[in-house]
């Protein structure tokens, strides 16, 4: 397919977070760009701010009538239903009809590609990544998982020749990408409704691997059964950071590169995950031929992104961070980042599981990763595409975690439990629907102290 005769295009779901950052892209190089989501939310009234028509009624006759012509694109989610009448009807007419995952395949076989692979630090890491790559004047456009909070945006730049993408596992939808450059943070189990088994994972990011020819642009931890360019944190690795230290409630560290050792980086976001996935952006950079110093500038400012590890209070007697989670992983590296800032403050963490089948895949690891925070509070399970699986509740994991103060507590009754509590540090944390509710979260906090 050629993009440059593509007129219009047209999102199934544009909504989600990676099909917006597309919408976003296709409206800047030009296209006339409309779409259909299932409700509306903070990212759809960004997108119909920025000139977007989108309606939130599954009916052929609210797609716009400029749409039913040759020159259409339309750009579907995995999240939307087989029955979804409008899906239908572009199939049935014989239109371009991609999954997002597709559409970014193309894009990038044009392009010099920066993939980001990995169970856990997509989102970060590309961020990360973009900014170095568009605060040091490279011809970029960055299409990013969550809002990078320096940009307010998940599309970072407007280049037309280089691009960073999150290489996603789900659906395999990585193997489309065409990279030049690649990572992979980890190898983690997950989306086991969609592989089976871990092996199936394994065999699935070995492909992605494989896409990489010359191993010297592929960097991975050394924990991986794979062929390339180690990074570590505080180990012997190609490229290390050591000397880590805390200053002004940043991180600075060294780093050992093959050209050498570099002094005294700054980086604001804690946790040695984020550190970790600093270094993958930094090395992937230099590779590049990015100047260390101006990666330097670069990482130093860069200010995270919204729902990893994002601060929405911060002050002596009260801390609100909110954290997109949904991984027993994920939650062991929010824990591990508030312990080292927080050690003597009681936490409580607040968690929506995300999935049923994953509620269930990694329940005694869920257990045990939340069982580590002072107070525990659940939210029902947040089906996302999924139906109901039988005897998987939130009070079928409540049992499992090991911790006196622990409840569940309705999604109207939330705020209420967060006031009651006495813990000096709260964490929400989940991929649902509860990142809706963290402005609400936030001022009754304010209101409230």
């Amino acid at each position: 397919m050629n993009l440059n005769q593509i007129q219009n295009v047209y999102f199934i779901g544009i909504g989600g977070i990676g099909m917006s950052a597309l919408a976003r892209y296709f409206k800047n190089i030009g296209k006339q760009v409309s779409g259909y989501d299932k409700t509306p939310t903070t990212l759809t009234k960004e997108l119909i701010e920025s000139g977007i028509a989108i309606h939130f009624e599954d009916s052929i006759d609210s797609i716009p009538k400029d749409y039913l012509v040759e020159n259409t694109l339309v750009i579907i989610t995995p999240a939307v239903p087989k029955a979804h009448l409008e899906w239908n009807y572009f199939v049935e007419s014989g239109f371009h009809v991609k999954k997002r995952a597709e559409v970014l395949g193309i894009i990038t076989k044009d392009t010099f590609c920066f993939a980001v692979a990995g169970t856990h630090g997509k989102t970060t890491t590309s961020s990360i990544l973009g900014h170095i790559l568009y605060e040091t004047g490279a011809d970029v456009t960055a299409f990013i998982g969550g809002i990078v909070e320096n940009y307010n945006s998940n599309l970072i730049g407007d280049g037309k020749t280089i691009t960073v993408v999150e290489a996603d596992e789900f659906d395999r939808s990585f193997l489309h990408l065409h990279p030049n450059i690649a990572c992979i943070t980890s190898m983690d189990a997950d989306h086991l409704d969609i592989y089976g088994t871990s092996d199936a994972i394994e065999a699935s990011f070995l492909e992605f691997a494989g896409k990489v020819k010359d191993k010297s642009k592929l960097f991975i931890t050394k924990d991986l059964p794979l062929l390339g360019v180690t990074v570590a944190v505080n180990e012997e690795a190609v490229y290390s950071a050591f000397n880590v230290r805390i200053e002004d409630g940043s991180y600075l560290f060294d780093i050992k590169t093959p050209k050498g050792v570099v002094l005294d980086f700054r980086f604001g976001l804690p946790g040695k995950h984020n550190l970790m996935n600093a270094l993958m952006a930094i090395a992937m950079a230099e590779i590049f031929g990015t100047p260390t110093d101006a990666i330097a500038v670069a990482l130093a400012s860069f200010k995270g992104v919204k729902r990893r590890f994002s601060y929405q209070i911060k002050k002596e007697n009260l801390v609100y961070i909110d954290d997109y989670a949904h991984h027993p992983t994920e939650i062991d590296a929010v824990h591990q980042a508030v312990r080292e800032l927080y050690p003597n403050k009681k936490v409580l963490a607040v968690f929506q599981p995300h999935l049923f089948s994953r509620t269930r895949d990694f329940a005694d690891e869920f257990a045990k990763s939340l069982s580590r925070f002072d107070e525990v509070v659940l939210m029902d399970i947040y089906p996302a595409r999924e139906l109901p699986i039988e005897g998987i509740t939130s009070e079928w994991l409540l049992d499992k975690i090991d911790n006196k103060d622990k409840k569940i507590i309705s999604k109207e009754g939330l705020i209420k439990a967060i006031l009651k509590s006495n813990a000096q540090v709260i964490v929400t944390i989940g991929a649902g629907d509860i990142g809706e509710l963290v402005v609400s979260i936030k001022e009754a906090l304010n209101e409230n102290i």
